[in-house]
This record gives C-alpha cells, sequence and structure tokens, in this order.
C-alpha cells in the first residue's frame, strides 16, 4: 500500500481553497486543442493527431500524472471538429478524466488572417478509492471526507476564440465553465470544487534569416481565489525542423524544450521543468513528453507541413 497520505491531502486542499486545478503543460503551443476549442489549422483533408504525458514533480511518492490525447481536422471550410480525452492520475488513488467534443466556427479574413470560435462540450469523471491509502502514523483516520470512494460524474462546458496570421497567434478561452463538484455537500454548499478556469495565449515568429526562426509566446492562466500564473517561453527554430526552448512559469519553474520533426507529418518533443517552488527540495523535477502526427486522407497536401501548430 502507497504511503501517499500528504500528496493526496494536498490536492484535496487545493480543491477546497480554490487553488489552480487544471493540468499545465510546458508545451502549450503544440497542446492548444486541449486549452481552446477555437483552436484551427485551416488544412483541409488532414487530420490533426497529438498525445502528451507528464510527470510532475518526479521522485515524490504519488506525485500528479497527466495524458491526454486529441484529434481534430476541418469537416468544411468554415467548421472543424475534433475531440480530446485528458487524464489525471495521483498515486493510484485519485483519477480524473476529461472527455470532451470540440466545434470550431472559421472566419476567413483573407489578408488580414483567420478568426474561429469554438465550443467544448463533455463530461468529467471523478474517481478517489481510498483503500489505496496508508497513513504514517498507522492510526485509523476518522475525516468522514476519507471514509466512502468517491465515483461522480459532471457535465460541463467551454468556450473560446483564436485569431492567427501567418506569423502570430492570440487567443482566450474558458474551457471549463461550470464547477465541478468533487466532494459531498455540507449545509447545501460542496466542500471541493473546481472553478472555471480562464486562458490568455500568444506567439510571434519572426524571421531571424532563411535558417533560423525565433518564436517567443506566453500562456496566461487565472482561477478565481489563486495567483495569476505566467508562462512565457523563447523558442528558436533551425531549419523548420529542429526547435530549442527556455521559458519560465512564475514563481513555479524554469523550463526547457526540444522537438524535431521526424517526417514531414511527425513531430516529437520532449520538455523538462526545474521546480522552483516549495517541491522543489523533494523532487526531481518535471518531465513532458509529446508526439503530433498529420494524416493526409487523400494525399491532397504531400509535404505539407505549414500550419498554426508551426507556433
Amino acid at each position: 500500500m502507497k504511503k501517499i497520505y500528504t500528496i493526496v491531502l494536498m490536492v484535496f486542499g487545493m480543491h477546497v481553497v480554490f487553488a489552480q486545478q487544471d493540468a499545465q503543460y510546458t508545451q502549450y503551443m503544440y497542446n492548444m486543442s486541449v486549452i481552446n476549442p477555437a483552436y484551427t489549422t485551416s488544412t483541409e483533408s488532414i487530420i490533426n493527431f497529438g498525445g502528451f504525458y507528464r510527470s510532475q514533480w518526479t521522485g515524490v511518492e504519488g506525485a500528479p500524472q497527466t495524458s491526454n490525447f486529441f484529434v481534430h481536422s476541418p469537416i468544411s471550410n468554415k467548421m472543424e471538429a475534433g475531440l480530446s480525452i485528458v487524464s489525471d492520475n495521483i498515486g493510484d488513488i485519485v483519477k480524473e478524466s476529461n472527455v470532451f467534443a470540440d466545434f470550431a466556427y472559421k472566419l476567413d479574413l483573407e489578408q488580414h488572417g483567420m478568426l474561429s470560435f469554438g465550443v467544448k462540450v463533455g463530461a468529467t469523471f471523478f474517481n478517489v478509492d481510498y483503500n489505496g491509502l496508508q497513513f504514517e502514523s498507522g492510526d485509523m483516520f476518522t475525516d468522514p471526507l476519507f471514509m466512502e470512494n468517491l465515483n461522480r460524474t459532471n457535465f460541463n462546458m467551454g468556450f473560446g476564440v483564436y485569431y492567427n496570421t501567418d506569423n502570430y497567434y492570440v487567443g482566450f478561452s474558458i474551457p471549463n465553465i461550470l464547477k465541478g463538484k468533487h466532494l459531498d455537500e455540507e449545509n447545501g454548499r460542496y466542500r471541493g470544487v473546481e472553478d472555471p478556469h480562464m486562458f490568455l495565449t500568444g506567439g510571434y515568429v519572426f524571421d531571424i534569416n532563411s535558417t533560423f526562426k525565433f518564436k517567443p509566446t506566453f500562456m496566461l492562466k487565472g482561477v478565481d481565489g489563486a495567483p495569476v500564473s505566467l508562462d512565457i517561453t523563447a523558442n528558436a527554430l533551425y531549419d523548420n525542423r529542429v526547435e530549442f526552448g527556455v521559458g519560465y512559469r512564475t514563481d513555479d519553474a524554469l523550463m526547457a524544450s526540444f522537438n524535431i520533426l521526424v517526417t514531414p507529418e511527425l513531430k516529437m518533443g520532449y520538455a523538462y521543468d526545474y521546480t522552483l517552488s516549495n517541491h522543489g527540495p523533494y523532487s526531481n523535477g518535471s518531465h513532458e513528453f509529446m508526439i503530433l502526427y498529420n494524416l493526409d486522407l487523400y494525399n491532397f497536401n504531400k509535404g505539407f507541413d505549414k500550419s498554426p501548430r508551426f507556433f
């Protein structure tokens, strides 16, 4: 039985005081479908697949592990649809899965770029198995919150707006508009809820020369009752194939990333976070892996690799 009492209490504490709860990603610029349903690629006949795996605070027993999968594709010259699945696992005790369908409507502004509006519709499946807990003292824990396993399903929805040109993008989204009620009701109020998170993202591509491009990006994340979190990254792209990046997350981590375009259809990447918060002395940082694949159903765009994912 795993001794992960402290990490589980920390997670529930975050729910009670309304801290940041949504999964975070260092390579967020390649994971926009999960954050913003308005994100589009505008490349007909191409189906975009993506997968991420993140191990948070490695070395800490019971630390969070997050995986997600997404797929999206244009279904007409004005509409795009997709599916995103996000799974969080904390010590095999707390498990949460989010399954959402994404729909976006695109407005072609011609030489002025592309503007899209999107919605998410889906459900969150929240499960807690207290049988896996073992406390350091060996004493029975009598808090009623921890006496009965939880298994809840909550409907949710979100929206977003996304604007991009060939050189830059900006987006705003709230992927979970409704509060998720996870713990039992007391005196008419839930003691554990997940509040809506707001995301503001943006990025720009500077052509340094024919070989190098400089790609600064940012992500601002906010939720009621918690400090605003800001991710700032600076990436250098070489020959449209190899990319190196560094970044900073306020009061949390220093970040480094690397990705490579293996083939015109396949991109793979890795990121490492050096923890600056009070978890730093107890962890070996965080690791994140990604894989992106573009499937051309009708071979219309053979060798084509330019899309908003370029950012």
